[in-house]
């Protein structure tokens, strides 16, 4: 590994991608991007980066933004906890340290949402503190260069890695460690097909030069996911459809089409909606989540009278005002076709 940091930080100084976040290293777009690629892609992630930030440009803006509001922008990242949790970590910023970015790698650790990679990455590339984060793309990228036949997932092996890499940080850790994880993203690609022959350290990459760059890391069989059943109603009352806030579970306080667990029969809808002039079987729709799989059937109501248990809203206003989880969407663009 020594003999690879030079190589990785000219080579992220020869061909890093050009990300709308790295343009002054300005520790609140660092911050904002890093939080926003938790889980989602580069390429997906740019569209929604660059709409928040026109929306809410500082700190200051992101303390006062109404949680409906921020969600709203957050539509279609999933994992709406991290949007919730970047505004109570703006107002701690604003209270805690007077509106200003923390310098320090404790003080940035200390915001809520953020780990220890996330405070590693902005501490490293905003203040050149030689701070580690370490990411499934670090830990591809070691494991083949030392040929360790290990589990990545693995804490103890994340450990040994921080550990490790700790001792070999150059004065210049932020485009270290940008290096060796666009390394990660973009040539040590994962699931067995590494760009081997495009790498800067393929000489010195122990798995390539022993023939193992398409076995490691070792592929560990995730868990199987909770199965989950939900008939939904697409209730429409005169120009109006229902929604309501999520009270429990996941996508808690989310809005979302009225719902019940289970697969409703068109008599259990008759009984739950008498009042009614329409029911027709909607689409059917299957949501994977990180541990749980939805599977959903949906029936089309148009209602005769008003139930004031739901909020009524027109689809315009849907898509300006209310955040609707990707769980959702297809049943709102069905909706639209349906009405329009």
């Amino acid at each position: 590994m020594n003999e690879c940091v030079e190589l990785i930080v000219n080579w992220y100084q020869n061909n890093k991608r050009s990300l709308p976040w790295r343009e002054g290293w300005n520790p609140y777009y660092v911050w904002i991007s890093e939080v926003m690629l938790q889980q989602t892609r580069i390429d997906s992630v740019i569209p929604y980066y660059l709409r928040f930030i026109h929306n809410v440009p500082n700190i200051e803006a992101l303390s006062l933004i109404d949680e409906d509001n921020l969600l709203k922008l957050w539509e279609g990242l999933g994992y709406y906890s991290r949007a919730r949790n970047l505004k109570r970590a703006a107002c701690l910023i604003m209270e805690k340290f007077n509106g200003v970015f923390p310098s320090n790698y404790e003080d940035i650790l200390s915001l809520p949402g953020v780990g220890e990679y996330t405070a590693g990455a902005i501490a490293s590339i905003c203040f050149s503190l030689k701070e580690v984060c370490i990411d499934g793309n670090v830990m591809r990228v070691f494991t083949r260069i030392m040929n360790y036949d290990w589990d990545i997932s693995d804490k103890n092996n994340k450990n040994i890695v921080k550990s490790e890499i700790k001792k070999i940080l150059p004065d210049n850790p932020g485009d270290f460690n940008q290096g060796i994880m666009e390394l990660g993203e973009t040539i040590c690609l994962p699931n067995g097909i590494p760009k081997c022959q495009e790498c800067p350290l393929k000489y010195y990459c122990l798995a390539f030069l022993n023939g193992n760059s398409s076995l490691i890391p070792r592929k560990i069989k995730s868990k199987s996911k909770i199965e989950e059943e939900y008939t939904i109603f697409l209730l429409k009352y005169n120009d109006r459809v229902a929604i309501r806030r999520r009270e429990y579970g996941l996508l808690k306080n989310m809005w979302e089409f009225p719902n019940k667990q289970g697969f409703l029969t068109y008599d259990q809808i008759i009984k739950e909606f008498p009042c009614n002039q329409l029911i027709e079987l909607g689409i059917t729709y299957t949501h994977i989540f990180s541990h749980k799989k939805w599977f959903m059937n949906s029936y089309y109501i148009e209602l005769t009278n008003y139930i004031d248990s739901f909020v009524w809203v027109s689809l315009d206003e849907i898509y300006s005002t209310y955040a609707l989880p990707g769980a959702f969407q297809p049943f709102l663009k069905y909706l639209e076709e349906k009405i329009k």
